[in-house]
């Protein structure tokens, strides 16, 4: 994996992919994935805290990365170099994953990788976005966006999603979770949701809207209504709908999706139960509709989502 730096860069971009997929001390739940940073040139790069880094990579080392990843760019009104446009291009083509987290979605459109793809970027400069690259089908409601062999990521934290969403599809879910766990971050955002969630989700345990949303991820096995988990919360149908979004930024039964989604995912890596049984306990019903949201959501059945991703037994 190869990780792009520009001068002035922020730490914390910077940061995001090895926080999630590189080393840690003392070891950690997984194998960590060779991390290559790379520089336009080789030398001292000065960071938005202060400090320098040393790189000693040049662009060149994107010709053998798997996985290029642009965390960062400096200006959204201005265009990336066009070595770096180059070195993108001729990576996408020749097969490797690029992801673009944040700002570093403008580097990949500059290089003319999102050209007829939908991406997400950062909410403040959606509008920059949009009139540099109209070929882009932007969608900033998004926290990150999958196009296969591209994937985008919104501003900041969203980095985290980003990195966690491609280590579950990499790696497997149970991996994703606890890797999540260790960097103490939720550990499955849906890319749907939105970026800017009104409040902030309260640790009160007592807090109604957290007790019901808890009890639905522990009942995944049977259906749920608006109006019985408005019922539970002691709120009205409106006034449950309205929380939930403000909290979540996404609807309930998108919600209510990914939670099952990650529970069959969670079954079929470490349980031998049978797909039909796997329908019933994540609360889809039948194989069918397992089948269908797989697709969907991951490309995949889940029969070969179990075969490339099981815990060996």
């Amino acid at each position: 994996m190869a990780v792009l730096a520009f001068e002035g860069i922020s730490p914390f971009h910077l940061a995001v992919p090895s926080l999630v997929w590189g080393p840690e001390s003392p070891a950690g739940d997984m194998d960590p994935w060779p991390l290559t940073v790379v520089a336009v040139e080789p030398g001292s790069l000065t960071t938005s805290a202060g400090y320098a880094i040393d790189v000693s990579a040049g662009l060149d080392a994107l010709a053998d990365a798997d996985i290029v990843v642009v965390p960062w760019w400096s200006d959204p009104e201005t265009s990336t170099p066009a070595p770096v446009s180059a070195a993108l291009r001729a990576a996408h083509e020749r097969g490797a994953l690029v992801v673009g987290l944040c700002l570093g979605v403008f580097a990949l459109a500059d290089a003319g990788v999102l050209d007829g793809r939908a991406a997400t970027t950062h909410w403040k400069w959606v509008e920059t976005f949009r009139r540099r690259f109209p070929s882009v089908d932007l969608r900033p409601e998004e926290l990150y966006v999958d196009e296969g062999d591209v994937v985008t990521g919104a501003g900041a934290t969203a980095g985290i999603d980003t990195c966690l969403h491609l280590l579950a599809r990499t790696a497997g879910q149970v991996v994703a979770n606890r890797v999540a766990r260790r960097i103490v971050a939720a550990p499955h955002r849906p890319g749907g949701q939105a970026q800017f969630i009104e409040l902030p989700v309260p640790a009160a345990d007592e807090d109604p809207l957290t007790e019901v949303m808890n009890w639905a991820r522990s009942h995944l096995g049977i259906q749920h209504s608006i109006d019985g988990l408005a019922a539970r919360a002691h709120m009205s149908r409106s006034t449950f709908t309205r929380s939930f979004r403000a909290r979540t930024g996404t609807t309930v039964h998108h919600w209510l999706v990914a939670q099952r989604l990650a529970q069959a995912r969670h079954l079929l890596e470490t349980t031998a139960l049978g797909v039909d049984a796997v329908a019933a306990q994540s609360g889809f019903g039948t194989p069918a509709r397992l089948r269908e949201h797989f697709a969907t959501a991951l490309g995949t059945t889940p029969t070969r989502y179990r075969t490339e991703f099981s815990a060996p037994r």
